[in-house]
């Protein structure tokens, strides 16, 4: 896996600091705001089904970890480090204690999936950890990850993702194509290699619940969107692994399943899979596009404001009165995908 630093992306740093900045991402603890911000904090997806919601950066239903309960308590993800205290208190108000939590399940390393996974695991001492094999030995050492993340993250880094822990090599297995985790008399976990997003990542097929969990290869939803009616997925092409032929051969493995339900990353649970893959086939050649009219220069700032631009577009068409929230998340998630957008047409030159 290589976590170098690709196409000059320090001249963005900066930019990325006052967007936080901009946007007032600043972190809020959870300690002291009552019962009713817990309660919003884990939802219900059905019978033995929940996501905890982990409050990455410092903002609601942003990144967050689901919780499977079969009689073998398993997390999917676990989000940044900040996000471990959210998830503590979500279990305690399921009635689950740390000790019962039996597998940890991350869908790729990348900070916002599973930095707080050596935190978490200090408290879960009976917890085996499944990762792709290519992203385990990140895990057991962290200091590329820290790197690379460093990158793109800037002086915004410690405040967001620290401390990011190694993970005793012992308390981690493989997730191998097709391989399986029995989580329950009735219930079996079907890992499966999702490249697209991060040459590293699985998705995990739920087959009794009929539900995919895509972390970040199918792209990433809106929850302020869809309680206005809107229903949005943009792909998520962060640097610097992107690759967008694998990510629609990913997208056409998940179809292949017929899950009725897909569980994103970033950040709940879409029950239209086919709007899913649609908007996925959709705006991935958009994406690429108008990387291709900014490669020449390197024009972070100008594609950057052009894909935005274009999403705004879209949205306005169907209502007037967007939501704040959708737009901040939107230029976050649109910052961080430039930088792949332009690190992918950068090295497809480079090979020409």
């Amino acid at each position: 896996m290589d976590l170098r630093p690709n196409y000059q992306l320090h001249f963005s740093v900066r930019r990325f600091t006052v967007v936080l900045r901009t946007i007032k991402m600043k972190l809020h603890p959870f300690l002291g705001k009552g019962r009713g911000a817990l309660a919003d904090q884990v939802i219900s997806i059905d019978k033995d089904r929940y996501l905890i919601d982990g409050f990455d950066l410092g903002v609601a239903e942003r990144t967050g970890t689901f919780v499977l309960d079969e009689g073998q308590l398993t997390l999917i993800e676990t989000g940044p480090s900040i996000s471990v205290p959210y998830i503590k208190r979500g279990l305690k108000s399921l009635g689950y204690s740390l000790e019962q939590v039996r597998y940890i399940i991350v869908t790729h390393i990348h900070l916002d999936h599973s930095g707080g996974l050596g935190l978490l695991l200090n408290d879960c001492p009976n917890a085996t950890v499944y990762a792709h094999d290519k992203g385990i030995r990140h895990l057991i050492d962290p200091t590329r990850l820290i790197k690379g993340a460093k990158v793109v993250y800037g002086s915004s880094f410690d405040s967001l993702f620290s401390p990011v822990l190694p993970v005793d090599e012992n308390r981690v297995r493989p997730a191998q194509h097709l391989g399986t985790l029995t989580i329950g008399d009735q219930s079996t976990l079907t890992f499966y290699h999702t490249p697209g997003h991060a040459n590293h990542h699985i998705g995990i097929h739920d087959e009794r619940k009929k539900t995919f969990f895509a972390g970040d290869t199918l792209g990433v939803i809106y929850p302020s969107l869809e309680r206005v009616g809107i229903k949005l997925v943009l792909p998520s092409t962060s640097p610097n692994q992107f690759d967008p032929e694998l990510m629609l051969k990913s997208k056409e493995l998940v179809k292949s399943l017929s899950p009725k339900r897909i569980a994103f990353g970033h950040f709940g649970v879409s029950h239209d899979p086919s709007m899913v893959y649609e908007q996925l086939t959709y705006w991935l050649p958009i994406f690429l596009q108008l990387g291709e009219s900014f490669l020449e220069k390197n024009d972070f700032e100008g594609l950057k404001e052009a894909l935005f631009t274009k999403v705004q577009k879209e949205l306005l068409k169907f209502a007037d009165d967007i939501p704040e929230e959708a737009y901040r998340s939107i230029e976050v998630d649109l910052f961080v995908s430039t930088m792949g957008i332009l690190d992918y047409l950068s090295r497809q030159k480079r090979r020409k």
